[in-house]
């Protein structure tokens, strides 16, 4: 098989360029034979009818006498084949076309009706004859003058112009190759200069960008579209780089402390209150590594497609309620009003487990971000389409410029608070994963100074 490309589309060119010049080729011998035979058959018309006319006026010169009148314009004829007869008998004959086949001709045209009238004779002449009839009454008595000629000079003439395209044929596919080759060759170039470009780029470039210049109009789409992919893949590289650097700078921290604990009850005896002061900071430092954990491989199992959901049907409004129920404990200690208003019964149809994480990420969120004595509400509500939730706080808000990045993985709109509060900046990524994953949305306004509010928007169904 043929790896060229180049090569490929040369022979794909010159084969439909054969298969042009094979379909012309045919075409244009059958226009010819046919102008040739229909010229042929327009002299033979007028010869015929010329022959009929002198024919006329030589009956009236010689007072009636057929055979001397056949004679003379049989003579003044002479060069072409022409035959005078009269009931069915050779009266005259010029050329030399006819071996006793006057009788034959004039047996098919007394076989068919009309004055003037075409035959087709192949058995005289090597490819064939063309015969024109004119039947003439005079006097009241019927001739048949006859005007015949073979179709060799008609082959003849197809022939020279067969061997001009048989001869023609090979130089002109050959000149098409070379042709078609340079041509594919010039239009492919940009894609060398393009492959040449796309080698030079690796993972420490990724924000070069090919260039081909006046490129057809194909080409130049075909490199917005590898830039955006290259703009895609800078951004996804960029992502990741922050990714992991975010998340082991998270890793260290609490790695660092188990160690430190340890070390430290370990370099001389203590006593069993301080051993288990130090377990207890390195169970509590634990509890949190294995929360980061979980989450970046929930996170990581979301970005490869492989979780699936555990759909089922319940009730939203108890989900809700239990979600406040289990954060009421974390508000009191914070002196925070918690408040949940449900609607009705609201029937819906999704994973469970993943949306009470929802619920209870942006509850926990709206807590720790809300000062002493403020005040947190969650509320439901229910519509035929879909339903809504919305989580609202009357903490510190979310300055404008942060906004556009709350929901990436390991951003803290306040770097201060996050070692001291317990987050780690995965909590909204999980909120808005969970929510497109259910086909919904996440929407958030915020005042600095005056509160958030968390909207999550979900069909009814996933069906």
């Amino acid at each position: 098989m043929i790896k060229s490309f180049r090569l490929r589309l040369t022979i794909w060119y010159v084969a439909f360029f054969s298969l042009l010049f094979a379909l012309f080729g045919l075409f244009l011998n059958g226009v010819l034979s046919h102008a040739l035979q229909t010229r042929l058959e327009e002299t033979l018309s007028a010869q015929a009818s010329t022959a009929a006319a002198l024919m006329a006026d030589e009956l009236v010169e010689e007072k009636g006498d057929a055979v001397r009148s056949a004679i003379e314009v049989t003579s003044e004829l002479r060069g072409n084949t022409v035959g005078i007869l009269m009931g069915g008998r050779v009266l005259a004959s010029s050329g030399t076309f006819f071996p006793g086949g006057l009788e034959t001709v004039a047996a098919r045209a007394a076989a068919q009706p009309g004055a003037d009238i075409l035959l087709d004779l192949p058995k005289l002449g090597t490819h064939g004859s063309r015969a024109a009839a004119h039947r003439l009454v005079q006097d009241g008595r019927a001739f048949l003058i006859l005007a015949v000629a073979p179709l060799d000079s008609v082959a003849a003439n197809l022939a020279l112009v067969q061997r001009a395209l048989f001869f023609a044929a090979p130089l002109l596919i050959l000149v098409a190759g070379f042709g078609g080759y340079w041509l594919t060759t010039r239009g492919l170039a940009p894609l060398g200069w393009m492959a040449e470009q796309a080698k030079e780029i690796t993972g420490s470039n990724l924000d070069a960008r090919l260039h081909i210049g006046n490129a057809a109009g194909e080409l130049t789409a075909l490199s917005a579209a590898f830039n955006e992919l290259l703009s895609r893949l800078d951004q996804t590289f960029e992502s990741m780089r922050r990714f992991v650097a975010d998340a082991s700078h998270e890793l260290r921290t609490p790695i660092s402390v188990i160690r430190g604990e340890a070390d430290v009850a370990l370099s001389h005896e203590r006593t069993p209150a301080e051993y288990r002061e130090t377990l207890a900071i390195i169970l509590d430092e634990s509890r949190r590594l294995s929360r980061l954990v979980d989450d970046l491989l929930n996170l990581a199992r979301a970005d490869a497609g492989h979780v699936k959901l555990q759909v089922q049907e319940f009730y939203f409004n108890d989900l809700l309620a239990e979600c406040c129920r289990s954060m009421q404990a974390l508000a009191r200690a914070r002196d925070i009003r918690l408040e949940c208003h449900t609607a009705e019964d609201v029937p819906f149809r999704g994973d469970e487990e993943l949306l009470r994480r929802l619920i209870t990420n942006l509850l926990d969120n709206a807590i720790r971000y809300t000062p002493q004595g403020g005040h947190v509400s969650a509320i439901l509500r229910a519509d035929g389409a879909g339903l809504s939730i919305q989580v609202s706080d009357t903490g510190m808000g979310i300055a404008p410029e942060a906004v556009p990045h709350l929901f990436e993985r390991f951003y803290r709109a306040d770097k201060a608070r996050s070692r001291q509060d317990g987050g780690f900046g995965l909590g909204l990524a999980i909120v808005k994963w969970i929510a497109e994953s259910h086909r919904g949305a996440v929407g958030l306004a915020s005042q600095p100074g005056a509160g958030t509010t968390f909207t999550v928007t979900l069909p009814r169904s996933l069906a």
